[in-house]
């Protein structure tokens, strides 16, 4: 089954807890904090593995979820991290945040290897807090918390030359005519379902790579057919050849069939009527097929036109001698820019704030991803209390609460935490 997207969540692992603990021990007196720090959680790493070519094995994993890292432990032992969750993936699939629409990672190199979610840092244990002011501190952290997001994970094929037409125009025949692919083939519309890969060599021995897509029809950009699900294969090709049916076989037209396709793919990505084309007037073994090739380069002049009769593999040797010196000339163009991927466009954007104050009924509300992180890093024991409102202070709630109009005693809310207010 060719499955090439999934929408899934993934969860990395938290971070171990720091440790409180005191050395004692015979003639050492006054020890001292002994606590060590937490482990880091495990991190969600999407690998390529070129033996896959689809994305099924994703399909019922509706949840991937790391595991926490080690908790500290006495005598300053820190706890072990946790391993890393390693998904594997076909080659050329797009993992994208459906929260921020951003390309977290674009998976197109053999072997490579992204991070898509980051495990949470071990807490530290008291030991790390020792300073001269306090040099027996009697708290430790949580581990911090481990990234959740929900991705959207694409497969779009890595081929050189896509073969773009109307169903049952020839492109199934003409790949199974020039590489060892063998796609169904039949005489009904939609024959294929699911798009075919297959190495081509030409007749000077260079080879490339050549995905066969199910047949577009008009509105295919918007849902029509099965095109909206197989547009985005081309994104990645460096040369589209256009399989026209020459010989109006089903009674459509040729021109029109071109013009047709041309607007469809320029609906779904502007950036495809850019790439190199050449036209593959197919089953020119038909009577009549010749003098609508005349009328067809009259109308249509400026593009390549090969004719060929696939079913007699005629005219398919000059084709692929084309196709490979447009697939030689074309460099390889990155299909995101930088501005789209997430570790490049966080600078573009004015800095979250820390936190958000709102009036619930009869509470302040307090909420935000710094402030959440804090408050579930935080032990809540006597000094961890003290040491987590004096970040708070240091953050500057207490100005915005009294600026907001807060008055003693006011409840204030931090997720389920509630506590009276005091100027």
């Amino acid at each position: 089954m060719f499955i090439d997207e999934v929408k899934l969540e993934v969860h990395a692992g938290d971070g171990g807890d720091g440790c409180t603990a005191f050395r004692r021990e015979k003639y050492i007196p006054m020890g001292g904090p002994f606590g060590g720090n937490g482990g880091r959680g495990s991190n969600i790493i999407f690998k390529v593995d070129e033996g896959l070519h689809t994305l099924l094995d994703l399909r019922y994993k509706k949840i991937i979820k790391g595991k926490k890292g080690q908790n500290g432990m006495g005598k300053n032992c820190d706890g072990k991290n946790s391993e890393d969750v390693v998904i594997r993936v076909p080659q050329g699939t797009v993992v994208k945040d459906l929260d921020t629409s951003l390309i977290i990672a674009d998976l197109k190199e053999k072997n490579q290897q992204e991070i898509v979610a980051y495990g949470g840092r071990g807490g530290r244990g008291n030991t790390a807090f020792k300073t001269q002011n306090n040099t027996c501190p009697n708290f430790s952290e949580n581990g911090e918390p481990g990234d959740v997001k929900r991705l959207m994970v694409e497969l779009k094929m890595l081929a050189d030359v896509g073969l773009v037409g109307f169903p049952s125009v020839g492109k199934s025949t003409i790949i199974s005519k020039v590489s060892k692919a063998k796609p169904k083939i039949a005489a009904y519309h939609f024959t294929t379902l699911t798009p075919n890969l297959g190495v081509v060599r030409a007749q000077d021995g260079r080879s490339f790579v050549m995905a066969d897509l199910p047949g577009l029809i008009e509105g295919a950009s918007s849902g029509e057919g099965l095109g909206d699900r197989f547009l985005k294969h081309i994104e990645r090709t460096k040369v589209i050849a256009h399989v026209i049916d020459m010989s109006g076989y089903e009674e459509r037209n040729p021109i029109e069939d071109y013009i047709t396709i041309n607007k469809e793919l320029e609906s779904f990505s502007d950036k495809l009527l850019k790439k190199p084309m050449i036209v593959i007037a197919n089953k020119m073994d038909i009577p009549g097929a010749d003098l609508n090739l005349v009328e067809f380069k009259k109308k249509i002049p400026g593009v390549k036109v090969f004719e060929v009769s696939a079913l007699n593999e005629e005219g398919l040797s000059e084709v692929l001698i084309e196709l490979a010196n447009l697939v030689d000339s074309v460099k390889d163009e990155p299909l995101y820019e930088d501005d789209q991927f997430e570790g490049h466009v966080l600078y573009k954007f004015k800095k979250e704030e820390p936190y958000t104050i709102v009036r619930d009924n009869d509470a302040w509300v307090i909420q935000g991803r710094e402030l959440e992180k804090l408050f579930r890093m935080t032990k809540f024991t006597d000094e961890g209390i003290r040491r987590f409102t004096k970040k708070l202070r240091g953050m500057g709630i207490d100005e915005k609460l009294e600026e907001l109009g807060a008055s003693d005693g006011d409840i204030v809310r931090i997720f389920d935490f509630e506590f009276e207010w005091k100027k």
